[in-house]
């Protein structure tokens, strides 16, 4: 068995005072940071992943540029790459990141598995590589990001743990439900 530790988009605009700020996402980063200091070296390959959208376009219509955004498929301006925004929230201690992904690069999306490392290696040709057959998923938002990232892992064949004392979520009825969701598909509530 081998494991691996997924940190969905702990960044600045996904936490408090960001453009997509969840409550409770600053405190999320600090204790995941703790998990890390205590648990970090339990895991064979920990990866984080970040939303980076491009700053020249609405990203396949993931921006509402003309109208308001409706918060379920058009959302506000956020986590635009190379902004403040898109970094990691400074609570959470990246230095046990052993694999950066970046998501959402001119197009709408919420799975980790959509994303990329820097040099084009997608997530679950990492995952393969590193032999990973379990996972545990933590991070922002849980009724969002965290949701399709742990579904899409699932999909993948992956064993699925769920940290819900790590995730924040946009709003506590749609995290229940999402929670509910990932149990139902197989994943484990921890």
């Amino acid at each position: 068995m081998t494991r691996a530790l997924l940190v969905v988009d702990v960044q600045n605009d996904f936490t408090e005072g960001g453009a997509l700020g969840v409550v409770g996402g600053a405190d999320v980063a600090r204790r995941i940071s703790g998990l890390l200091a205590r648990q970090g070296d339990t895991y064979d390959v920990i990866v984080a992943s970040r939303d980076w959208h491009d700053a020249d376009s609405d990203n396949g219509g993931h921006f509402a540029t003309d109208e308001q955004p409706d918060f379920v498929t058009t959302w506000p301006v956020h986590c635009v790459a190379g902004t403040g925004g898109a970094e990691y929230h400074p609570e959470f201690a990246t230095d046990s990141v052993d694999v950066h992904v970046l998501k959402g690069q001119g197009e709408a999306s919420y799975s980790a598995f959509e994303g990329s490392t820097e040099d084009g290696t997608a997530l679950r040709d990492v995952l393969d590589a590193n032999e990973v057959t379990d996972i545990d998923v933590v991070g922002i938002a849980t009724d969002y990001c965290v949701r399709a990232s742990a579904l899409d892992a699932i999909h993948h064949g992956l064993t699925v743990r769920i940290l819900t004392e790590f995730v924040a979520g946009v709003a506590p009825e749609s995290s229940e439900t999402a929670l509910k969701e990932l149990s139902d598909a197989g994943a484990v509530l921890a």
